[in-house]
């Protein structure tokens, strides 16, 4: 696998796949679609391209607060809908 994501000279990129893997699920419930539905509307985010920089260091929040993140611009951009 290659090192895509480094913080400091550590490795994340374990990390980082596993959280994206992580919110899409929690947003799929939170949507109830399906997961590839909820992964392609969180690649679409700006939470998603916060995470992609590390250091924003979003990638060492909890899924959930990513989660609520996404939520939020989507509220922001579209009010009732989600």
């Amino acid at each position: 696998m290659e090192n895509k994501y480094v913080y400091r000279g550590q490795d994340i990129t374990l990390d980082v796949i596993m959280k994206i893997e992580h919110v899409a699920k929690l947003i799929a419930d939170k949507k109830s679609c399906g997961f590839e539905q909820a992964y392609r509307d969180f690649l679409a985010s700006k939470a998603y391209v916060a995470l992609q920089k590390t250091e924003s260091v979003m990638w060492a929040e909890s899924a959930e607060f990513i989660v609520d993140e996404f939520f939020r611009e989507i509220s922001e951009e579209s009010p009732g809908n989600f």
